[in-house]
């Protein structure tokens, strides 16, 4: 049907534990998965000493209690939050790439602005900005975890990601929306529910006590990471701008009621369930339950043994899952038939020598594996819910050799943000890819098709400036784009908001003169493709006579295409082949559907 399907990259299984040797080699870590070879120890053991030397891992790290902790009575929650993009906020490969990159070009001038968001309690705990992954707390590589919501007491505003996480054991209380909480009850029965809050006696450790934060239910909680403006005023994140002048807040629609609901993307209400399990009783069953998957568009392209968060990995260290090369079958029983039948011969790391241990680890990588197909079926239901299309229009009488002409309306039936929403101006991607087939069941045109790297045949293809492809002329593509002034041209789409032919060494530096004089930052503006909520873009196209040969019934096919990061960008910041290919396997497609069209002689 479509001349090209997900332009899945190539690359060996084997390139998964070799992810940005070159970084490594660099000296410039940046605790993205992947992003070191974990075969080269002396350079770990370096990286992490120079870690530990310079960060806070020194301090009480007990006062920061991880989701595993509190997933021991919370159970639903954590399996829901353990596959959700605030989970994957630290251990992402991409944000890694990207930070290492924006710190490079800008001299270091962003300091902890990006990972207070990601690792907010690791950057609490004063570790350093650069530190790999395997040389950071547990709780740091959370992300955006229980205790980033649960233990805030102050009510933020904008103040881009910076807010302070109370410190305290995992006996302290927490801070919620105090919504028909009982855990008064609990505390008054601790032998029935076999619980302490203290060091001392016997049971599962749990928090004191529960205090109120009226703003956790409020969608101003979520505009401290939500809405962020980097130094030179250009905005990275611009949900709140879109949300606060929308007809959900005007209605009293939250981001809560579509985001952690009980329909992905539609203030449907809340499904109920227990606020925890506790000693194996189920405590307040018929209270409202706030979804903790967080649904939205993103997915993970990190190794499946890391991420989802799964306790029973945290055994095995990270560098040790990066050399576990899940995509080769390593533990499935095909591969180890192969191998123990002598027809595959491999050298195994030293880690992974041992077939049963193969065998276990594949066990959490199949578990993991279908946690993040359950993730894409709730990722394509929050675009469906948020978007439709009708169509196609049909302009005239089809006939051979003529112009065929037709169009489709994609309206966003989201109240409450842009579609598509987000950040960075380079993400996130969403586009109409559009086809004809003739009687004999020939592609005989396309609209947003790819290149051989994935990318769409823009001003950003690689195959398009190569002159391997042409550009495509009637492309519909809602990414927002960054336009910034160079030297050597006009205004340009770039996927950073950095001039850099102006300067030799190229920074972010706030304007001369106010940004609200001129609406924004000299020389760097944005360029908005997005829908507002409700509003309405029509997707026009014809297909040139000489390509309708003859009559019959042709089909058109249509579909929308969802993908987290573009890849030019991501060899921008040098992602590497394994990341580019997990980023293509998991291209969203939605609204797929064709009809047939006659064509008269």
């Amino acid at each position: 049907m479509f001349s090209r399907q997900n332009a899945i990259a190539g690359s060996e299984g084997a390139e998964q534990a070799q992810q940005a040797k070159s970084q490594q080699k660099s000296g410039k870590t940046g605790g993205g998965l992947g992003e070191s070879d974990p075969a080269d120890t002396k350079n770990i053991e370096i990286t992490r000493s120079k870690a530990d030397a310079h960060s806070g891992l020194a301090k009480d790290e007990s006062l920061y209690p991880t989701a595993a902790q509190c997933g021991g009575c919370h159970k639903q929650i954590y399996e829901e939050w353990s596959s959700s993009q605030h989970a994957y906020a630290s251990i992402s490969p991409m944000f890694h790439k990207f930070e290492q990159k924006f710190q490079s070009l800008t001299q270091g001038t962003v300091g902890t602005f990006c990972v207070r968001c990601h690792q907010q309690v690791g950057t609490q705990l004063g570790e350093a900005r650069e530190a790999p992954l395997w040389a950071r707390s547990q709780i740091s590589r959370e992300g955006i975890t229980c205790i980033t919501c649960h233990r805030v007491k102050e009510e933020y505003g904008k103040v881009n990601g910076e807010r302070r996480v109370e410190p305290g054991k995992i006996y302290e209380p927490v801070y919620g929306s105090g919504e028909k909480s009982v855990i008064k009850n609990v505390l008054a029965n601790k032998e029935t529910y076999s619980v302490k809050t203290g060091a001392d006696g016997r049971g599962n450790g749990i928090h004191k006590g529960m205090i109120t934060n009226d703003q956790i239910t409020k969608s101003e909680f979520c505009v401290s990471c939500h809405q962020v403006a980097v130094n030179l005023g250009i905005k990275l994140e611009i949900v709140w701008d879109q949300y606060r002048d929308s007809p959900a807040r005007k209605a009293g629609v939250t981001c809560q009621d579509c985001h952690m609901g009980k329909s992905p993307g539609q203030p449907s209400g809340y499904a109920i369930a227990p606020s925890a399990i506790v000693g194996g009783k189920e405590i307040n069953p018929g209270r409202k339950h706030a979804n903790h998957r967080f649904i939205g568009p993103g997915y993970s392209i990190a190794h499946p043994g890391i991420f989802p968060h799964n306790t029973k990995a945290q055994a095995t260290s990270i560098e040790d899952w990066l050399q576990f090369d899940w995509r080769a079958g390593w533990g499935s029983p095909k591969f180890e038939d192969k191998v123990a039948a002598g027809k595959l011969k491999v050298k195994f790391p030293k880690r992974w020598a041992d077939q049963s241990d193969r065998e276990d680890a594949r066990e959490i990588i199949d578990e993991n594996l279908k946690k993040l197909d359950e993730r894409d079926k709730l990722r394509r239901e929050v675009m469906e819910n948020s978007s439709k299309v009708d169509g196609p229009y049909i302009e005239g009488t089809p006939r051979v050799g003529a112009d065929l002409a037709f169009s489709y309306k994609i309206k966003n039936i989201n109240t409450g943000h842009n579609l598509p929403s987000g950040s960075l101006g380079a993400q996130p991607q969403l586009w109409v890819n559009v086809a004809v087939v003739d009687p004999d069941g020939k592609n005989i045109w396309e609209s947003g098709y790819v290149d051989s790297n994935g990318d769409m045949a823009d001003l950003h293809s690689l195959d398009v400036a190569a002159g391997r492809i042409d550009t495509d002329q009637m492309l519909v593509n809602f990414q927002t784009k960054f336009l910034t002034t160079n030297v050597k041209g006009t205004d340009r789409e770039m996927y950073l908001p950095v001039n850099f032919d102006i300067d030799p060494l190229p920074q972010l530096r706030p304007p001369g003169i106010p940004t609200t004089v001129l609406n924004h930052p000299p020389l760097v503006r944005m360029e908005n493709h997005s829908l507002p909520p409700l509003g309405v873009r029509e997707a026009k196209y014809s297909v040139p006579g000489n390509l309708i040969k003859k009559p019959g019934k042709y089909r058109l096919a249509f579909r929308m295409r969802s993908r987290a990061e573009p890849i030019y960008f991501m060899r921008f910041v040098g992602a590497t082949k394994p990341m580019e290919e997990s980023m293509n396997e998991r291209i969203m497609n939605f609204h797929d559907f064709e009809v047939d069209v006659l064509v008269n002689g």
